[in-house]
């Protein structure tokens, strides 16, 4: 399985999700391990850059993406 370019320092899962490794686990088999084009915080990264990255942002949230994006180009 490939693993996400961003894994090794994503404040997400390093952060957030620090304590609780039996979620966090189960979260990176989803969005990390394999193909992370699903993942809210891979797609923001990949679009605008690492920085862009909201820290509320939760992988699952892909709704938020076009409007992250869309503010970012606009500033």
């Amino acid at each position: 399985m490939a693993e996400c370019e961003c894994l090794a320092k994503c404040p997400f899962f390093h952060d957030k999700m620090a304590n609780k490794p039996a979620t966090s686990q189960i979260m990176k088999n989803q969005y990390c391990l394999g193909d992370s084009t699903g993942c809210a915080r891979h797609r923001v990264f990949k679009a605008v850059g690492g920085q862009h990255v909201p820290g509320d942002l939760f992988p699952s949230q892909t709704k938020r993406i076009r409007k992250i994006i869309a503010d970012i180009r606009k500033a």
